[in-house]
């Protein structure tokens, strides 16, 4: 029987069937090797698209190997004359369970490891082919093909390496063995990390890594045992498995793995049993997640348009590949008799003993192909629903000792190999397009498309400055050339007329000369001058005269051009002239607006001064004294009240008069009177009263607290109110009154006034007492529970800055003393504040106007973001930027230095931080 089970664990054993595409194809290439040479292209691409179509989903058989542990020094002296329960034969694969001296079960496996098998043998049996092997290409005739025999997490699949056995078989050591003092003994935790971190690129890939527990069906952080009830989140649409509560640390070297493993381990439950000292009473999981990119190339599409080609360059997504290993270490099988579990160990080991027994049945289930698999009877199950029958690649590594005292065990521990070689898997592909890194590579593209811009742009601006300034000189100089040409031909001209009238002046008097001599010589004869000789004098004095005219008319044509070009530039002059005194009608008129804006906002400091002064000059008013009846009293309280107002800035009256004129008691007891004005007047007293440290005390044990919360409680007046919950503001300074408001119901008397009041300044004195209270260690816990915080966020519905001032305080306060309760170890969990809504508001206000309100908001972030599991929250609700400008640009030292050193001290900011490249 045992013999016909092992034989059909063979039938899907790793020599008869490999994870590959071959069974999926091989009709394929037969159909095509009878078809023509004219159908060869046509066949290799329908096979090319049939290979990529299966790519993305293959079949896989959970792959089992069996490790035998070798004697212990107990089973050494108590089974010396018994021989091992097992025989292996690792050259075929195999083993044979003994029933007796004569008769054995056989069994196949697809690796059997022997005693002495080393743990790296065993780690590139079991765990090498799930992580680091890749698809690699395989040449068949003439035509490349991918083989798909291996899916590794480095390929972007998923894995799952997982050992199961009975307790003290060698669990632990298989998987988690450190080897800080041996390096051989290194388990597969470590070495599967050390391949992880050798095939990839810190500066694209990213690992992160989560550990965790299954104890007594509850999931716990082993990196954070605060974080002790994790929930599981099925994706409704993929069926997919997720813990999205629990721990994610970036691993960027093989040491700091090592150091979450080392805190991981201690974190985890332990008990000593009969079968081991150190049996571990929990599921141990390791998972991994591995992203590594693939980066797009740029691609060229090219068109011709005639002669003239264009390419142009496009940008692709980087494609992210995604893989995830799980490691998990099963706690170990056993049976109640043999292991002496008694009390809470017992109940631990029935815990193991269900989720284990829930495994095998899903695995039974799968095995023989049953419509309904049992993966919701454990919340193990759940978290293995993608490892056995999912579409990750899993090994599974069983431990078996040789003792034969524990046979059954290690029967049932083979059975469970056995029946898991028949589950398979659809291995599936896990990719996808980071279009957010995409996104800012465009980003940066545009950025260096603009800047580039504006330089030619300023480029440009300043060739049109230069060219323009060069054309200005030109015309300046060519206006100089002009005018001296111009000038030097006027004086040619001139200088030539005058030497031509000169030449006939001196030719007029040469021909008179000649006439006088003739007349002299011919006695009486009248002297003629010849025809020819007129006519050529008459021909050249024309040609002068026409030659003077042409030059008075070149010279009036320039003197006219010259005079253009002076109005034109006189004309500009004006223009600059005007454009420069409007230019300083706007800088003076600019002066004067400034001027008056500060005159003016000087005013409006002064009045809100004196408006302020005004109030509290009003709200605690002392009042004159004397002693007799209540309604003498209330006469003098008012007329008390009438002089204080009319004095103005006068001097008030002492406590030390006023207790003895009239007395605490008879004060107290108008708190009380019919009269609304008169509750009025007497509630003013008492808060005047209370402003001094010194009456606090007796105002409380004469019963003054009571009344003031009476008051709140009894009165519809806003004044009333209003100046009662100013007295408990005060009241509320002292730390022993803080305890006797809040016994006496003062927050929800608080919360309620606050809930109905208008009025901002009967909210600031409720916020102002509230915000006290939440400054007191001691009554967080019940301020909370009370409605403290939710009425402080209520009041920011009114605008104005001191009631948001008073709030901020009693945030900052809030959150100071949570830090503190945190960094003691008194309080775990997120912050009381986050959980009531308040990080929003925070976030709001962070960079308010307002100094008062931002001072508060940037001490009540630093406080928070000083809790590691409030970062999360703070990160999606945007507070990490506002702590960033914080450490950058706070006014406040103190403020800036503490910023920077919380953000330098949580791992969740940093690796956040490194996430959006910022410094």
């Amino acid at each position: 029987m045992a013999t016909s089970q092992g034989g059909n664990s063979n039938r899907n054993g790793t020599h008869t069937h490999r994870t590959s595409i071959k069974p999926h194809v091989k009709s394929k290439p037969a159909q095509r090797r009878n078809s023509t040479g004219k159908d060869h292209a046509a066949g290799d691409l329908s096979l090319s698209l049939l290979l990529f179509q299966i790519f993305l989903s293959l079949p896989g058989r959970v792959r089992v190997a069996v490790r035998l542990r070798p004697r212990n020094a107990e089973e050494s002296v108590a089974d010396a004359d018994f021989a091992d329960c097992v025989e292996l034969q690792p050259e075929l694969k195999r083993l044979k369970l003994r029933k007796n001296n004569w008769d054995a079960d056989t069994y196949e496996f697809d690796e059997v490891l022997t005693e002495f098998s080393s743990q790296k043998r065993v780690y590139e049996v079991v765990a090498r082919p799930v992580v680091e092997v890749g698809i690699h290409p395989t040449v068949v005739c003439v035509q490349t093909l991918w083989s798909f025999d291996d899916q590794s997490v480095l390929d972007g699949y998923n894995g799952t390496i997982m050992a199961y056995g009975q307790t003290g078989t060698g669990k632990t050591y298989t998987l988690g063995r450190l080897g800080e003092e041996d390096n051989a003994a290194r388990g597969i935790m470590v070495r599967a990390m050390e391949d992880i971190l050798a095939h990839i690129s810190l500066e694209t890939d990213s690992v992160s890594v989560s550990y965790l527990q299954l104890y007594m069906e509850t999931i716990q952080d082993l990196l954070d045992p605060a974080n002790d009830n994790i929930a599981i989140v099925e994706d409704p649409k993929t069926g997919d498995v997720s813990l999205p509560g629990a721990s994610l640390v970036e691993i960027r070297d093989q040491q700091s793995f090592v150091e979450l493993l080392r805190l991981g381990e201690a974190h985890r439950f332990a008990a000593n049993t009969k079968l081991n000292t150190e049996s571990s009473r929990s599921h141990a999981i390791l998972m991994v997640h591995v992203k590594r990119s693939v980066k797009g190339r740029d691609a060229a599409l090219s068109s011709e348009n005639g002669n003239h080609p264009h390419t142009v360059k496009s940008i692709k997504p980087t494609l992210v590949l995604k893989g995830k290993l799980v490691v998990v270490d099963l706690a170990g099988s056993e049976r109640i008799d043999k292991s002496g579990s008694e009390g809470h160990t017992l109940e631990e080991a029935k815990s193991i003993n269900l989720s284990l027994s829930a495994l095998g049945k899903c695995i039974n289930a799968l095995a023989e192909n049953s419509a309904h698999v049992p993966f919701r009877d454990s919340k193990l199950t759940r978290l293995l629903r993608d490892s056995f029958g999912g579409t990750a690649r899993t090994s599974l590594v069983i431990t078996i000792g040789p003792s034969p005292r524990h046979r059954g065990e290690t029967a049932s521990t083979i059975m469970f190999g056995q029946r898991a070689m028949k589950v398979e898997n659809m291995v599936k592909l896990k990719e996808e397009f980071d279009y957010k890194s995409l996104s800012r590579r465009l980003d940066i593209e545009l950025d260096k498309l603009i800047v580039e811009h504006e330089r030619q742009q300023k480029a440009f601006e300043d060739e049109v400055e230069r060219l323009a300034t060069e054309a200005q000189q030109r015309i300046s100089d060519a206006e100089r050339n002009y005018v001296d040409l111009l000038e030097k031909e006027r004086s040619k001209y001139q200088k030539d007329y005058m030497e031509s009238i000169k030449k006939l002046e001196e030719q007029l008097v040469m021909n008179q000369r000649k006439n006088e001599e003739l007349h002299m010589k011919s006695s009486g004869e009248i002297p003629r001058v010849s025809l020819e000789e007129l006519a050529d004098l008459k021909k050249m004095l024309q040609k002068e005269t026409h030659l003077r005219k042409a030059a008075e008319g070149e010279l009036n044509n320039l003197k006219s051009q010259v005079a253009e070009l002076k109005k034109s530039e006189a004309s500009g002059k004006s223009e600059i002239l005007k454009l420069h005194n409007m230019l300083e009608d706007k800088e003076h008129q600019t002066k004067k607006l400034e001027g008056e804006i500060a005159i003016l906002q000087s005013h409006l400091l002064q009045l809100r001064l004196e408006a302020d002064e005004t109030r509290r000059h009003f709200d605690r008013g002392g009042f004159e004294k004397e002693t007799g009846s209540p309604n003498s009293l209330t006469a003098q309280v008012k007329q008390q009240q009438q002089q204080q107002q009319a004095s103005g800035n006068g001097e008030k009256p002492s406590i030390a008069k006023l207790f003895e004129q009239v007395g605490l008691q008879k004060i107290l007891s108008l708190l009380e009177a019919e009269d609304a004005d008169v509750r009025i007047h007497a509630v003013k007293v008492v808060a005047n009263l209370a402003a001094e440290e010194t009456n606090q005390g007796k105002i409380v044990e004469a019963g003054g607290l009571t009344s003031l919360l009476n008051l709140l409680k009894s009165s519809q007046d806003e004044t009333i109110h209003r100046v009662a919950a100013g007295a408990i503001a005060n009241l509320a300074m002292n730390e022993a009154n803080q305890e006797l408001i809040m016994v006496q119901g003062g927050i929800s008397l608080l919360s309620m006034t606050a809930a109905n009041a208008e009025d901002p300044q009967t909210l600031r004195m409720v916020a102002g007492a509230i915000a006290n209270l939440c400054g007191n260690d001691k009554l967080q816990t019940k301020l909370r529970s009370e409605g403290g915080i939710k009425a402080l966020l209520g009041m920011v519905r009114c605008r104005h800055p001191d009631v948001h001032a008073q709030v901020a305080r009693g945030i900052a306060n809030f959150a100071k003393c949570e830090s503190r309760a945190s960094s003691q170890g008194t309080k775990s969990g997120r912050s009381f504040l986050i959980e009531d809504g308040a990080l929003p508001w925070i976030v709001q206000n962070a960079n308010n106007e307002a100094s008062s309100v931002r001072r508060h908001i940037e001490l009540a972030l630093c406080h928070l973001a000083q809790h590691e599991i409030n970062a999360r929250d703070m990160i999606s609700g945007g507070a990490l930027w506002e702590l960033v400008r914080i450490s950058r640009d706070c006014s406040r030292e103190d403020i800036k230095t503490l910023a920077h050193r919380t953000l330098l001290s949580s791992p969740t900011f940093q690796a956040e931080m490194r996430r959006l490249r910022v410094n």
